[in-house]
C-alpha cells in the first residue's frame, strides 16, 4: 500500500489532495447547516480549518491518513470533505471516514460517488482485504449511510470515544472485506447509473 496522494476522478465527483486552497470553500460547505454544531460528529468550525489541514497533514507524513476536498465536478464547488484514516499496510487495511458534506449535498450523488471512488482505490489500487467504517451510535443518518453503501454492520464499540462535549460515546463498525467488493462494486455502479 503506497500512500501518496493522488486525484480520484468520477463522473460527477473529485476527490482531491486536500490543501489550503480549498479552505475558503470548505469553510462555506461547513457553513451549510452548521456541521460544526452537530453533537454525533467532529467537524471543525469555520475557523479551525487551518488546524484541520495541519493534522491532516502530520497524519499523512506518518502514513496513517490522506485527506480529500470533495468537488461537485458540474458547479465546480467544494461540498465537503473525507479521508482515508487508520492505514495499516502490513494488515492491508484502512478506514474511511472523517466525512463531512454541506447540507444542501446531503443524500445526493456526492457521498455515494466519494466512497465508490475511495473503495476502488483501497480495493483495486492498494489491494486492502478490508475497509471499514466507524460513526456515533446515535447518529442514524451515518448508520443509513454506510449501509446503503453495501457495509456490513459488524457490532458496536462501548464506550469508544469522548465527543466534545464531554459525552462517551458508542461507536458502530462497519466494513466491506475484499471478497464482497465485486458485488458491493456493482450495486454501487448500479445506485451511481440510476442518480445520473
Amino acid at each position: 500500500m503506497k500512500v501518496e496522494k493522488t486525484t480520484l476522478g468520477g463522473v460527477r465527483v473529485r476527490l482531491e489532495p486536500l490543501c489550503a486552497a480549498h479552505l475558503p470553500a470548505l469553510a462555506v460547505a461547513i457553513g451549510d447547516g452548521e456541521l460544526w454544531q452537530l453533537p454525533v460528529t467532529f467537524v471543525p468550525p469555520p475557523e479551525q480549518l487551518d488546524g484541520f489541514l495541519a493534522d491532516a497533514e502530520a497524519a499523512y507524513a506518518a502514513g496513517r491518513e490522506l485527506a480529500f476536498a470533495t468537488i461537485d465536478i458540474a458547479s465546480g464547488a467544494v461540498v465537503g470533505s473525507t479521508r482515508f484514516r487508520e492505514i495499516h499496510s502490513k494488515h492491508l487495511r484502512a478506514e474511511i471516514g472523517f466525512t463531512f458534506i454541506g447540507q444542501s449535498w446531503q443524500r445526493s450523488h456526492v457521498n455515494t460517488e466519494a466512497k465508490y471512488l475511495m473503495l476502488c482505490h483501497a480495493f483495486e489500487h492498494w489491494g486492502c482485504n478490508r475497509v471499514e467504517f466507524l460513526t456515533d451510535f446515535l447518529n442514524a443518518k451515518s448508520r443509513a449511510a454506510i449501509a446503503r453503501l453495501g457495509a456490513q454492520q459488524e457490532g458496536v464499540l462501548r464506550k469508544h470515544m469522548v465527543m466534545r462535549e464531554g459525552r462517551v460515546r458508542d461507536s458502530v463498525i462497519f466494513s466491506i472485506t475484499g471478497a464482497e467488493w465485486p458485488a458491493v462494486k456493482r450495486a454501487l455502479e448500479e445506485k451511481l447509473a440510476a442518480a445520473a
